[in-house]
């Protein structure tokens, strides 16, 4: 059984509710909404509404665009063999798709890719790339979402003769490696007003200060912005300041005018309507990284670079193959992680979730750890066998730093990397039982009660007579939906069933019907939550949920995606 959640009401500034409410004459809801994603004044409010491409920053504020643009030039001006480097996941298949593309619109000169082997090479500028560049007398190396921790390689590159431009998002260490040039916004003296762009979101940057160096229109760098938005959805970036221009009119240009590869993508997903981030998540993303997590991910800048309509559909369908072969891996090792716990009282005590099978595939472990919290809600690592070595991906509940516990455990690892909520590691077979130990151990003195209890942050409480096609109209302006900028939560309390009408559906979900004293009737869907059937059937309760429209044979109606349901205390 899924653990019960507690429910946050979040709080706003009273006095900027107010203001924000005399000033744009919408419902106070909204207004709540606003304040609480940092919208303070009708000017605030008017740039958030209406995001324009003009309000994108000057990419030569970024450290280091004066001397890439120089370098490329000069590569370009010299016939240099330049190769573009990224990362296996979306984030680095994109913004390699995105640089390569523009470049080869402007140099006709030996251009090339390099994606590394996810399981032969493992993450950041493998010394097999660096080989590779310089007998194939590659001059000039530019990398996307990766390389700016890869001090050793990059040391290697240069004494080969090999200059290394890094474009990268990931946080620096306290020493940089010695390219020819950095973009990142994050490393110390960066003058660039925005800090959270994605990977590709670096490499659009420099798209963009060498358009505006050649003198050449801008839209020759906007065509790519569909590529972009895919990016930020999927590495799950933070949709505010310049993410959010960013990630407005790439969903522009995928539901006006998408590449060749997002349509053909869109379609074998079977989504007729217009695409969201959500989408991008849940529909994109998987195909395009399932590429990486089972084989091989140079797949997936040779699909999204493909521009000729017959060749798509086939590499369409080897990345729908992947994905497909990632669902059922997927699926059988969540089932045998679940079995395991279930099946040992004293792993449902911990605090912590670490499991260690040789023979699990090492592309899917992060995926199945984020599943296992969704069960038993604690941080959780699941480990495999790669070339001799455990390894494996740890993911977080939130509030808990699942980074510094990992780091806490360094001296029994041999490789580790991550961010607060979701970290990777390597470590020989024999110190993963004291590993384990050790991890709980730090768990269980650092992790707070609040944390063991997953939380549902609530926007707003509201009345059901707010929820009419008015109301969700404006809730839609506030798209796109991401970190930072979350689809609007709300709570209904004292609900009670329609005249019996709601019911559960297959055992697992619950088709709700649900009305206030007032007269207001409302009904949705919960996912999941058939175990609230009761709280529901002996009313009243209080309900959580987003506002969704839901089209059914050409008809379209305001429906609730209910969250959670609890008894009205």
């Amino acid at each position: 059984m899924k653990p019960e959640k507690r429910w946050t009401l979040k709080q706003a500034n009273e006095e900027v509710v107010t203001k924000l409410g005399e000033q744009l004459k919408i419902n106070p809801a909204v207004c709540k909404i606003l304040a609480l994603r940092g919208i303070t004044d009708y000017e605030s409010a008017r740039l958030f509404f209406r995001p324009e491409l003009a309000h994108l920053h000057d990419p030569f504020l970024m450290k280091g665009m004066k001397k890439a643009v120089d370098r490329i030039s000069e590569g370009i001006e010299w016939h240099e063999r330049i190769m573009v480097y990224g990362d296996y996941d979306v984030d680095g298949t994109t913004a390699v798709a995105l640089l390569y593309s523009f470049l080869k619109n402007k140099y006709k000169g030996e251009l090339a890719y390099y994606i590394p082997h996810r399981y032969r090479e493992g993450y950041g500028i493998s010394k097999q790339g660096i080989d590779y560049a310089h007998g194939n007398g590659y001059t000039l190396l530019i990398t996307l979402d990766c390389g700016i921790k890869s001090m050793e390689m990059i040391t290697y590159a240069q004494s080969l003769g090999i200059d290394v431009i890094v474009c990268d998002h990931h946080l620096p260490d306290e020493h940089i490696p010695p390219a020819f040039a950095i973009l990142n916004p994050k490393q110390k003296d960066c003058k660039y007003p925005y800090k959270e762009l994605s990977g590709c979101g670096i490499g659009f940057k420099l798209a963009q200060a060498l358009a505006i160096h050649w003198k050449q229109p801008l839209e020759t760098v906007y065509q790519y912005l569909d590529l972009v938005a895919t990016s930020i959805a999927a590495d799950i970036v933070p949709i505010d300041g310049e993410n959010r221009i960013l990630a407005s009119f790439g969903i522009k240009r995928i539901n006006e005018s998408p590449c060749l590869a997002i349509s053909t993508l869109k379609e074998l997903g079977g989504v007729t309507r217009s695409l969201s981030i959500s989408d991008l998540v849940f529909v994109i993303g998987p195909r395009v990284n399932a590429a990486g997590r089972m084989d091989d991910a140079r797949k997936a800048v040779e699909f999204f670079i493909e521009t000729d309509p017959e060749k798509i559909p086939a590499l369409a369908a080897a990345l729908h193959s992947d994905n497909d072969d990632r669902k059922e891996v997927d699926k059988t090792t969540t089932e045998e992680a679940l079995a395991i716990i279930d099946g040992d009282v004293q792993l449902q005590q911990k605090k912590s979730t670490v499991l260690y099978m040789p023979h699990w595939h090492k592309g899917v472990v992060g995926i199945v750890a984020s599943r296992l919290i969704d069960h038993y809600y604690r941080p959780t690592i699941m480990l495999t066998n790669a070339n001799g070595k455990a390894t494996g991906s740890a993911r977080s509940v939130s509030g808990f730093n699942v980074y510094e516990a990992i780091h806490e455990c360094r001296d029994l690892l041999e490789n580790y990397g991550g961010h607060f909520y979701a970290a990777g590691m390597t470590m020989a077979e024999n110190k993963v039982h004291e590993f384990i130990a050790r991890f709980e151990q730090i768990v269980a003195a650092t992790i707070t009660p609040e944390q063991q209890i997953p939380e549902i942050e609530i926007d707003a409480d509201i009345p059901l007579t707010y929820v009419k096609p008015a109301f969700f109209n404006l809730l839609k302006q506030l798209e796109p939906f991401g970190p930072a900028n979350m689809k609007p939560v709300f709570i209904t309390r004292d609900l009670y069933d329609y005249q019996g009408s709601s019911k559960t559906v297959k055992d697992q979900h619950l088709r709700i019907v649900a009305h206030q004293k007032n007269g207001a009737v409302i009904e949705g869907i919960g996912f999941g939550i058939a175990d609230k059937y009761e709280a529901v059937r002996n009313g009243p309760f209080d309900m959580v949920y987003n506002i969704e429209e839901n089209e059914y044979n050409g008809n379209t109606r305001i429906q609730v995606r209910v969250i959670d349901i609890k008894k009205s205390s």
